[in-house]
Formats: structure tokens, sequence, C-alpha cells
């Protein structure tokens, strides 16, 4: 049986920096779990630019957050990123299937060098 998960998507301004990005990160996964809520995995997306301006920004640090849970950490979780200056923009979606297998935090510098990489394609069948 698959058990419903919660995935939270929050957007950071991009002008700040990267020990405070550590700190938002810090603060929200402990929010959940001090709410009773579990961590799956938070991975950081690096900054990327928006569809369009959010509060004058172009550009935003996008990290998500996947935790499991009653659904009572979303509220404080939620509050807590709509008081807080440096989220511009939130959402968590309730998810259902199997639960995402935890992987270490990815940083700027492991996406930004992933970024940099060299694409590998399979050879096609033709």
């Amino acid at each position: 049986m698959t058990q419903p998960y919660y995935e939270t998507m929050y957007i950071l301004r991009p002008d700040i920096p990267e020990e405070e990005v550590d700190t938002h990160i810090t603060k929200y996964r402990d929010l959940v779990t001090e709410s009773g809520g579990e961590v799956l995995d938070t991975q950081m997306r690096g900054k990327r630019r928006l569809a369009y301006p959010i509060a004058k920004h172009r550009e935003g640090i996008y990290v998500q957050l996947n935790h499991n849970g009653d659904g009572q950490q979303v509220a404080p979780l939620e509050r807590a990123m709509r008081l807080s200056e440096d989220v511009i923009r939130y959402l968590t979606i309730k998810q259902t299937g199997p639960l995402p297998t935890p992987r270490a935090l990815v940083t700027a510098e492991a996406s930004a060098s992933a970024a940099t990489a060299p694409a590998t394609t399979a050879p096609s069948e033709d």
C-alpha cells in the first residue's frame, strides 16, 4: 500500500547569502519535525529564472521539502513561510504513491557542477 506524503516547494529571494539559505532550510525542516511530521527529503534546486516577476524579483532560489505526517504540520510550516520576508512563494501538495527515497541535501555547488557537466544521451535504436 502506498502512503500519502507532502511536497512543499518554496522560493527564496535570490539576493540572500548561501548561509542564510541553509538557515531557512534547517528552520523549515525543524518546524516540520516539531509539528509531528517526518522530513523525508530536502533538495536545493538552486537559483532559477521565474516565469514572471514576483515582488520585483526575476529569479528565485528553489527548495523542495518532502515530508510525512497527518497533515497537521502543513499549517505551521506555511504560516512561517508566509511571515518570512525571504520566502516569495510556497506551495504544498499532498502526493500519493511510493514514498520518495531520502537523498543527501543537494548543495548549490553540486547542482551547479551537474548543470555544467556535458549531458550524455543513450544511443537511439533505429
